[in-house]
């Protein structure tokens, strides 16, 4: 039986790319594939682009930040029986074309979480340099607390299976999810490997974690995983 696949797009502001992200999701063929756009209570003009692109919409009445939004497109996963949901994310990053690498390892190994790494492959956009190095010290912490090999675990371009999405559901950490959800994935049981991809500077928006803020979001996201570590140890 073809695998059911939902489409999560958390969505924050994100009315210059969302558009044309929904038709590159619209030209990916192969799959049963459904779009849900979860608007993260945006202030600009999200709520009207997602009317327009007619697709399964989420609005929230207040801003969960990204954590939040991705536990509701969880929860309609889960409560809409799908088999497969992949997180893509509603600045552009991910190409929609790239969709099929995630899918297709998934069905190949049976891989609980499937991440889209721009680190396995020399071609991949990468972001700025001291990004990188806050990424890299992030692979010693995750090996550290998780012991697997996890290159990229700020990549929100992610598949979670059937056992992920109930996972996630009920827990997913809602201020640094990316490398929160590593530890609490591996202390669930379940099987996390990267595949690499291609992605893209963003086509719209700003991220939240920019210059100074940088250190800041590195110092907080350790305390968060350490924390997730010790919580998720005591089940």
């Amino acid at each position: 039986m073809e695998k059911r696949i939902l489409i999560i797009i958390p969505c924050y502001n994100e009315e210059a790319s969302l558009p044309s992200l929904v038709r590159e999701l619209r030209a990916v063929t192969g799959y049963h594939i459904s779009i849900l756009a979860v608007n993260d209570c945006s202030v600009d003009n999200t709520a009207e682009v997602i009317a327009q692109c007619s697709v399964n919409a989420l609005h929230l009445p207040v801003n969960l930040g990204i954590g939040g939004a991705m536990q509701s497109g969880f929860l309609y996963a889960r409560e809409n029986g799908f088999d497969i949901a992949i997180q893509v994310d509603g600045d552009g990053q991910h190409p929609p074309s790239e969709l099929h690498k995630l899918i297709e390892h998934h069905l190949a190994n049976g891989t609980n979480v499937v991440i889209g790494s721009r680190f396995l492959s020399a071609s991949a956009f990468r972001s700025t340099p001291m990004r990188r190095i806050g990424i890299r010290y992030l692979h010693f912490l995750s090996r550290l607390l998780t012991g697997k090999k996890i290159y990229d675990g700020t990549s929100g371009f992610r598949l979670f299976d059937r056992k992920a999405i109930e996972v996630a559901a009920e827990l997913y950490p809602d201020e640094y999810p990316e490398p929160e959800s590593l530890v609490m994935f591996s202390k669930a049981g379940l099987s996390i490997e990267e595949v690499a991809v291609d992605m893209r500077p963003r086509q719209g928006g700003i991220s939240s974690i920019r210059n100074f803020a940088s250190f800041y979001y590195i110092v907080k996201v350790s305390i968060a995983m350490c924390y997730s570590f010790i919580r998720h140890s005591k089940k």
